[in-house]
């Protein structure tokens, strides 16, 4: 009899928090969480925004500031994925013409064959890509002095100006730590529901009934 006591204020004692008010605190968690992973989301988007924003404006140190400021964002930061990363358009863009005036601004026969080839390709692309550059280079070919021109310039590589930084799994933040309240939540309603059902099938197989 002393154990089957022990067993029904087992039972009571479980029962005195019910299994819907742990549902609605892990539904008000989860909210919480998705919130917070949100701004997180978008705290990253405003500063890889930043960055492009200086890159087009041509200020490089702002720009090195902007990559350091999405950098550290992004390393202390969950779900802050960057995807494919943030490219410098701009900064290679202006890198690669400047080679390219550099080397077309040499003594040629047939003039600046550079400004030549871009007013053929520059009205065939709406962006700078590296189709552009491959038009660019084709166009130079076709002149005497080209072929040697474009052998001779070594334009920057494009990998150079892609930066990806990686976020964590967890981080200590709003975010991190509304996500562990959710799995503590989630761990209370399934130790209470196995204790619950275990309780009740020892009464049930030793004493018949509760």
């Amino acid at each position: 009899m002393a154990d089957k006591r022990g067993v029904r204020r087992s039972i009571h004692q479980l029962q005195r928090v019910k299994t819907w008010q742990l549902v609605l605190l892990l539904i008000l968690a989860g909210f919480l969480a998705a919130t917070f992973l949100r701004l997180n989301n978008i705290g990253m988007i405003e500063r890889r925004s930043a960055v492009l924003a200086a890159d087009e404006a041509g200020n490089s140190d702002a720009t090195i500031d902007r990559l350091y400021d999405l950098q550290r964002y992004v390393s202390s930061h969950m779900n802050t994925d960057m995807g494919k990363g943030v490219y410098l358009e701009s900064s290679y863009k202006r890198d690669v013409q400047a080679v390219y005036d550099a080397a077309s601004s040499q003594a040629n026969d047939n003039g600046n064959i550079y400004k030549k080839a871009q007013e053929i390709c520059a009205p065939q692309f709406s962006r700078w890509s590296s189709a552009y550059v491959l038009c660019t280079s084709s166009e130079l070919a076709k002149f005497p002095a080209g072929a040697d021109l474009v052998s001779a310039v070594k334009l920057p590589k494009a990998d150079a100006y892609l930066h990806v930084y990686s976020s964590p799994l967890w981080s200590p933040d709003f975010a991190g730590w509304t996500l562990l309240i959710c799995a503590l939540i989630g761990v209370m309603i399934i130790t209470r529901i196995s204790s619950l059902a275990l309780l009740r099938s020892i009464l049930h197989r030793h004493y018949k009934s509760v």
